[in-house]
């Protein structure tokens, strides 16, 4: 009998402790590591991710590592070329990318998408003097966009001649050499640019929203990772409650663009 009683003790106690160990990081078994949010980013595209003084920052850095406190895990951040981040969620290099990425239809067939954490604009960014003064005049224009993206697949929609850019500073570059007209990016993106290039003589051209609607922007995982994806949302939600969303969207921004 005591045996018995012995055994059942022993087995209660076992049990508390599985239970207790997966109370303390429920989200572990989801992520490709233990205790760790591995989060793909390109780590060059201020104000989002950057690097100052050799350590990442930006307003998906933040983001990232606030989602994962909430999930009880650690932020990991990867720097990856743009070209190479989305593939990284098929051969599980991250747990989910968190870059700007847009949210489309095209997208949605391939890849989960959790809650937006912003709505971010597109631009025409061009020189004073290009001819170029709504998004009608990029028809037949040599206009940079990063391959893959949807500043690419817009800009193409208007009628431009895209020429392929590996990232924003290099679209800038392109600009000012005359090799293309102008660039389709994120409004965000060049006003923060432009703060450290104060004598710049490039501008933004807004596109009307009836043009083209803002775009959705929202971690993006494996079709596979459906409870993480749902975990990461109802974090969201919960970091939108609180108030840290706009209060890192005003930081970064300088205005709340959290909200469509």
């Amino acid at each position: 009998m005591k045996k018995r009683i012995a055994l059942i003790l022993t087995t209660l106690v076992a049990l508390i402790l599985v239970l207790t160990g997966c109370s303390s990081n429920k989200n572990a078994s989801d992520t490709k590591t233990k205790g760790t949010l591995t989060i793909g980013l390109e780590g060059t595209y201020a104000p989002y991710s950057y690097r100052e003084n050799g350590k990442l920052k930006g307003f998906e850095v933040d983001y990232g590592k606030a989602v994962a406190k909430k999930l009880g895990l650690k932020a990991k951040f990867v720097p990856t070329k743009w070209d190479s981040l989305i593939a990284g969620l098929n051969s599980n290099t991250f747990d989910v990318v968190i870059n700007n990425v847009a949210e489309n239809a095209s997208r949605k067939k391939q890849y989960l998408f959790s809650t937006p954490y912003v709505y971010s604009k597109s631009v025409v960014i061009t020189k004073d003097g290009s001819g170029i003064n709504s998004v009608d005049d990029i028809k037949g224009q040599k206009i940079a966009a990063g391959t893959g993206t949807d500043n690419y697949n817009n800009a193409k929609k208007f009628g431009a001649d895209i020429v392929p850019s590996s990232d924003f500073q290099t679209s800038m570059s392109m600009i000012d050499q005359g090799r293309v007209k102008g660039a389709f990016n994120s409004k965000e993106a060049f006003l923060t640019w432009k703060k450290d290039h104060k004598n710049t003589d490039l501008k933004y051209i807004t596109i009307p929203e009836s043009k083209l609607k803002s775009s959705k922007i929202a971690p993006i995982f494996n079709k596979k990772s459906t409870k993480l994806s749902k975990d990461v949302s109802k974090a969201t939600k919960e970091l939108y409650k609180d108030g840290t969303m706009k209060k890192l969207s005003i930081k970064y921004f300088g205005e709340d663009i959290t909200k469509k």
